[in-house]
Protein backbone atom coordinates (compact mmCIF):
# COMPACT_ATOMS: atom_id res chain seq x y z
CA UNK A 1 0.00 0.00 0.00
CA UNK A 2 0.95 3.64 -0.29
CA UNK A 3 0.65 5.05 2.73
CA UNK A 4 1.08 8.85 4.05
CA UNK A 5 1.96 9.82 8.28
CA UNK A 6 1.12 13.23 9.07
CA UNK A 7 3.13 14.07 12.56
CA UNK A 8 6.54 13.46 11.35
CA UNK A 9 8.62 11.10 13.39
CA UNK A 10 7.54 11.72 16.71
CA UNK A 11 6.65 9.47 19.28
CA UNK A 12 4.27 7.81 17.32
CA UNK A 13 4.97 8.80 13.67
CA UNK A 14 8.94 6.76 14.05
CA UNK A 15 7.47 3.44 15.36
CA UNK A 16 4.80 3.56 12.81
CA UNK A 17 6.78 4.70 10.04
CA UNK A 18 9.14 1.45 10.63
CA UNK A 19 6.02 -0.94 11.23
CA UNK A 20 4.65 -0.03 8.03
CA UNK A 21 8.21 -0.03 6.05
CA UNK A 22 8.79 -3.80 7.50
CA UNK A 23 4.96 -5.26 6.42
CA UNK A 24 6.13 -3.98 2.36
CA UNK A 25 4.13 -0.40 2.48
CA UNK A 26 5.36 2.59 0.23
CA UNK A 27 5.08 5.19 3.18
CA UNK A 28 5.35 9.34 2.70
CA UNK A 29 5.87 11.43 5.90
CA UNK A 30 4.48 14.98 6.19
CA UNK A 31 6.93 17.03 8.48
CA UNK A 32 7.09 21.07 8.58
CA UNK A 33 10.96 20.89 9.34
CA UNK A 34 13.38 20.35 6.68
CA UNK A 35 15.53 18.85 8.93
CA UNK A 36 13.83 15.76 9.19
CA UNK A 37 14.44 14.77 5.59
CA UNK A 38 17.61 12.97 6.20
CA UNK A 39 15.94 11.24 9.12
CA UNK A 40 12.99 10.43 6.99
CA UNK A 41 14.48 8.77 4.15
CA UNK A 42 17.10 6.85 6.60
CA UNK A 43 14.18 4.45 7.46
CA UNK A 44 13.73 4.31 3.64
CA UNK A 45 10.24 6.54 3.66
CA UNK A 46 9.45 9.77 1.25
CA UNK A 47 9.42 13.20 2.83
CA UNK A 48 7.67 15.83 2.24
CA UNK A 49 7.82 18.82 3.71
CA UNK A 50 5.01 21.53 4.24
CA UNK A 51 2.46 22.17 6.25
CA UNK A 52 -0.88 20.01 7.64
CA UNK A 53 -2.51 23.39 7.59
CA UNK A 54 -2.01 23.92 3.36
CA UNK A 55 -4.73 22.05 1.87
CA UNK A 56 -2.98 22.37 -1.76
CA UNK A 57 0.13 20.84 -0.28
CA UNK A 58 -1.83 17.79 1.05
CA UNK A 59 -3.60 17.32 -1.38
CA UNK A 60 -0.34 16.84 -4.02
CA UNK A 61 1.35 14.55 -1.22
CA UNK A 62 -2.19 12.29 -0.57
CA UNK A 63 -2.35 11.91 -4.56
CA UNK A 64 -2.69 8.17 -5.17
CA UNK A 65 -2.34 7.28 -1.62
CA UNK A 66 -4.07 4.07 -0.40
CA UNK A 67 -4.27 5.67 3.35
CA UNK A 68 -3.70 8.54 5.34
CA UNK A 69 -2.97 8.60 9.13
CA UNK A 70 -3.94 11.96 10.38
CA UNK A 71 -2.51 13.35 13.03
CA UNK A 72 -3.11 17.12 14.08
CA UNK A 73 -0.70 18.60 16.27
CA UNK A 74 -1.80 19.26 19.50
CA UNK A 75 -0.51 23.09 19.93
CA UNK A 76 -1.51 24.99 16.98
CA UNK A 77 0.18 28.36 17.50
CA UNK A 78 0.30 30.30 21.10
CA UNK A 79 -3.23 31.45 20.80
CA UNK A 80 -6.84 30.21 19.08
CA UNK A 81 -5.62 26.73 19.84
CA UNK A 82 -9.02 25.05 19.21
CA UNK A 83 -10.09 27.08 15.98
CA UNK A 84 -6.12 26.63 14.48
CA UNK A 85 -6.45 22.72 15.17
CA UNK A 86 -9.73 22.66 13.72
CA UNK A 87 -8.52 24.25 10.34
CA UNK A 88 -6.20 22.23 10.24
CA UNK A 89 -8.47 19.25 10.48
CA UNK A 90 -10.70 20.88 7.57
CA UNK A 91 -7.61 21.35 5.50
CA UNK A 92 -6.76 17.95 5.64
CA UNK A 93 -10.18 16.55 4.85
CA UNK A 94 -10.35 19.07 1.89
CA UNK A 95 -7.26 17.27 0.68
CA UNK A 96 -8.60 13.89 1.67
CA UNK A 97 -11.63 14.46 -0.38
CA UNK A 98 -9.46 16.17 -3.62
CA UNK A 99 -7.21 13.44 -4.00
CA UNK A 100 -9.58 10.69 -3.50
CA UNK A 101 -7.88 9.29 -0.31
CA UNK A 102 -10.43 6.09 0.88
CA UNK A 103 -8.94 5.08 4.26
CA UNK A 104 -8.18 7.59 6.75
CA UNK A 105 -7.06 6.52 10.81
CA UNK A 106 -7.03 9.20 12.60
CA UNK A 107 -5.09 10.48 15.86
CA UNK A 108 -7.76 11.30 18.73
CA UNK A 109 -8.18 10.96 22.45
CA UNK A 110 -10.63 9.70 24.87
CA UNK A 111 -13.19 12.62 25.34
CA UNK A 112 -13.49 13.37 21.76
CA UNK A 113 -17.45 11.85 21.79
CA UNK A 114 -17.80 15.42 23.80
CA UNK A 115 -18.40 18.69 22.56
CA UNK A 116 -16.52 21.11 24.96
CA UNK A 117 -15.29 21.05 28.41
CA UNK A 118 -12.68 18.94 27.70
CA UNK A 119 -9.31 21.37 26.67
CA UNK A 120 -7.68 20.76 23.81
CA UNK A 121 -9.70 17.76 23.41
CA UNK A 122 -12.01 19.82 21.73
CA UNK A 123 -10.23 20.74 18.70
CA UNK A 124 -10.12 16.75 17.94
CA UNK A 125 -13.83 16.48 18.74
CA UNK A 126 -14.47 19.13 16.12
CA UNK A 127 -12.31 17.12 13.77
CA UNK A 128 -14.01 13.53 14.12
CA UNK A 129 -17.57 16.02 13.06
CA UNK A 130 -15.57 17.03 9.88
CA UNK A 131 -14.02 13.52 9.57
CA UNK A 132 -17.95 12.10 9.92
CA UNK A 133 -19.15 13.98 6.78
CA UNK A 134 -16.55 12.71 4.23
CA UNK A 135 -18.57 10.89 1.69
CA UNK A 136 -16.98 7.24 0.65
CA UNK A 137 -14.14 7.49 2.72
CA UNK A 138 -13.24 4.88 5.44
CA UNK A 139 -12.35 6.34 9.03
CA UNK A 140 -11.08 4.92 12.24
CA UNK A 141 -11.09 7.84 15.04
CA UNK A 142 -8.26 6.13 16.78
CA UNK A 143 -9.16 7.52 20.36
CA UNK A 144 -5.91 7.10 22.31
CA UNK A 145 -5.75 7.11 26.44
CA UNK A 146 -3.45 9.65 28.45
CA UNK A 147 -0.10 9.74 26.91
CA UNK A 148 2.26 8.13 29.40
CA UNK A 149 5.54 10.07 28.44
CA UNK A 150 3.03 13.27 29.39
CA UNK A 151 4.34 12.38 33.14
CA UNK A 152 7.94 13.40 31.77
CA UNK A 153 6.79 16.73 32.29
CA UNK A 154 6.51 16.43 36.26
CA UNK A 155 10.13 15.10 36.15
CA UNK A 156 10.88 18.90 37.59
CA UNK A 157 8.37 19.23 40.24
CA UNK A 158 9.32 15.38 41.72
CA UNK A 159 13.03 16.86 41.38
CA UNK A 160 12.16 20.38 42.92
CA UNK A 161 9.72 19.50 45.45
CA UNK A 162 9.58 15.64 45.90
CA UNK A 163 5.87 15.21 44.56
CA UNK A 164 4.09 14.74 41.90
CA UNK A 165 0.05 16.03 41.14
CA UNK A 166 -2.33 17.88 38.89
CA UNK A 167 -5.68 19.16 39.61
CA UNK A 168 -7.11 15.92 39.55
CA UNK A 169 -7.72 12.87 42.40
CA UNK A 170 -5.66 10.03 43.51
CA UNK A 171 -8.19 8.03 43.06
CA UNK A 172 -9.17 8.79 39.18
CA UNK A 173 -9.83 6.41 37.69
CA UNK A 174 -7.09 6.98 34.21
CA UNK A 175 -6.85 5.64 31.13
CA UNK A 176 -3.62 5.48 30.06
CA UNK A 177 -1.23 4.56 26.36
CA UNK A 178 2.30 4.17 25.13
CA UNK A 179 2.88 5.97 21.97
CA UNK A 180 4.50 2.78 20.45
CA UNK A 181 1.14 0.97 20.72
CA UNK A 182 -0.58 4.05 18.93
CA UNK A 183 1.86 2.73 16.39
CA UNK A 184 1.05 -0.53 16.56
CA UNK A 185 -2.51 -0.32 16.29
CA UNK A 186 -2.74 2.74 13.25
CA UNK A 187 -0.72 0.47 11.80
CA UNK A 188 -2.83 -2.48 11.63
CA UNK A 189 -5.67 0.19 11.25
CA UNK A 190 -4.60 1.29 8.30
CA UNK A 191 -3.81 -1.55 6.66
CA UNK A 192 -7.50 -2.91 6.75
CA UNK A 193 -9.89 -3.47 4.72
CA UNK A 194 -12.98 -1.76 6.48
CA UNK A 195 -15.79 0.62 5.34
CA UNK A 196 -18.07 3.40 7.17
CA UNK A 197 -16.95 5.56 10.05
CA UNK A 198 -15.67 3.54 13.82
CA UNK A 199 -14.24 4.19 16.66
CA UNK A 200 -11.43 1.96 18.28
CA UNK A 201 -10.10 3.09 21.81
CA UNK A 202 -6.10 2.54 22.50
CA UNK A 203 -4.95 1.95 25.99
CA UNK A 204 -2.26 0.14 27.83
CA UNK A 205 -3.74 0.54 31.31
CA UNK A 206 -5.96 1.92 33.80
CA UNK A 207 -4.35 3.17 36.31
CA UNK A 208 -4.93 5.93 39.51
CA UNK A 209 -2.45 8.52 40.22
CA UNK A 210 -1.72 7.14 43.83
CA UNK A 211 -0.57 3.81 41.69
CA UNK A 212 1.18 6.15 38.91
CA UNK A 213 3.27 8.14 42.21
CA UNK A 214 4.01 4.70 43.88
CA UNK A 215 5.18 3.14 40.82
CA UNK A 216 7.18 5.84 39.46
CA UNK A 217 8.03 6.27 43.04
CA UNK A 218 9.65 3.08 43.22
CA UNK A 219 11.46 3.13 39.80
CA UNK A 220 13.40 6.28 40.39
CA UNK A 221 14.13 4.97 44.55
CA UNK A 222 11.72 7.79 46.29
CA UNK A 223 8.78 4.92 47.33
CA UNK A 224 7.09 7.85 49.37
CA UNK A 225 6.49 9.73 46.26
CA UNK A 226 3.12 11.32 46.73
CA UNK A 227 0.31 12.34 44.92
CA UNK A 228 -0.85 15.95 45.78
CA UNK A 229 -4.17 17.41 43.92
CA UNK A 230 -4.07 20.97 43.11
CA UNK A 231 -6.79 23.30 42.73
CA UNK A 232 -7.65 24.50 39.38
CA UNK A 233 -6.09 27.71 40.12
CA UNK A 234 -3.13 25.83 41.68
CA UNK A 235 -2.57 23.97 38.39
CA UNK A 236 -3.35 27.02 36.31
CA UNK A 237 -0.43 29.26 37.81
CA UNK A 238 1.89 26.37 38.04
CA UNK A 239 2.24 25.88 34.32
CA UNK A 240 1.97 29.61 33.93
CA UNK A 241 4.98 29.87 35.82
CA UNK A 242 6.51 27.01 34.11
CA UNK A 243 6.19 29.01 30.81
CA UNK A 244 3.35 28.02 29.43
CA UNK A 245 1.41 30.18 27.42
CA UNK A 246 -1.69 31.59 29.09
CA UNK A 247 -4.19 29.94 26.53
CA UNK A 248 -2.65 26.43 26.80
CA UNK A 249 -2.50 26.59 30.67
CA UNK A 250 -5.51 27.23 30.56
CA UNK A 251 -7.19 24.25 27.92
CA UNK A 252 -4.52 22.04 30.32
CA UNK A 253 -6.00 23.04 33.74
CA UNK A 254 -9.70 22.41 31.90
CA UNK A 255 -8.44 19.12 30.74
CA UNK A 256 -7.52 17.96 34.10
CA UNK A 257 -10.55 19.26 35.50
CA UNK A 258 -12.47 17.16 33.13
CA UNK A 259 -10.75 14.00 33.93
CA UNK A 260 -11.62 15.07 37.95
CA UNK A 261 -15.64 15.09 36.99
CA UNK A 262 -15.17 11.69 34.78
CA UNK A 263 -16.28 12.86 31.82
CA UNK A 264 -13.59 12.56 29.59
CA UNK A 265 -13.08 8.79 30.05
CA UNK A 266 -16.20 7.91 31.04
CA UNK A 267 -17.36 6.73 26.90
CA UNK A 268 -14.36 3.87 27.70
CA UNK A 269 -14.98 3.57 30.71
CA UNK A 270 -18.90 2.96 30.72
CA UNK A 271 -18.69 0.67 27.52
CA UNK A 272 -15.64 -1.86 29.78
CA UNK A 273 -13.40 -1.50 26.51
CA UNK A 274 -10.85 -4.21 26.07
CA UNK A 275 -7.41 -2.63 26.95
CA UNK A 276 -5.55 -3.71 23.84
CA UNK A 277 -1.73 -1.69 24.52
CA UNK A 278 1.10 -4.28 25.97
CA UNK A 279 2.83 -1.57 28.06
CA UNK A 280 1.75 -1.57 31.93
CA UNK A 281 2.60 1.14 34.08
CA UNK A 282 5.36 -0.99 35.64
CA UNK A 283 7.03 -1.45 31.83
CA UNK A 284 6.92 2.51 31.74
CA UNK A 285 8.37 2.72 34.83
CA UNK A 286 11.51 1.27 33.85
CA UNK A 287 11.46 4.08 30.69
CA UNK A 288 10.66 6.94 32.73
CA UNK A 289 13.39 5.77 35.73
CA UNK A 290 16.30 5.79 32.92
CA UNK A 291 15.48 9.27 31.74
CA UNK A 292 14.72 10.50 35.23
Amino acid sequence: MKITILGSLGNIGKPLTQKLIASGNQVTVVSSSPDRVEAIEALGAKAAIGSVGDAAFLKNTFAETDAVFALTPPNMGGSNIIANTTDAGKAIAEAIVAAGVKRVVMLSSIGADLPGGTGPITGLHNIEKIYETLEDVSVTFLRAGFFYTNLYNDVPMIKGVGIIGANYSAETKMPFVHPENIATAAAEELQKTTTGKNVRYIISDVRTPNEVAKVLGLAIGKPELPWVEFTDEQSLGGMKQAGLPDEMAGLYTEMGAGLRSGKIQEDFLSHKISVDGKTKLEDFAKEFAASF
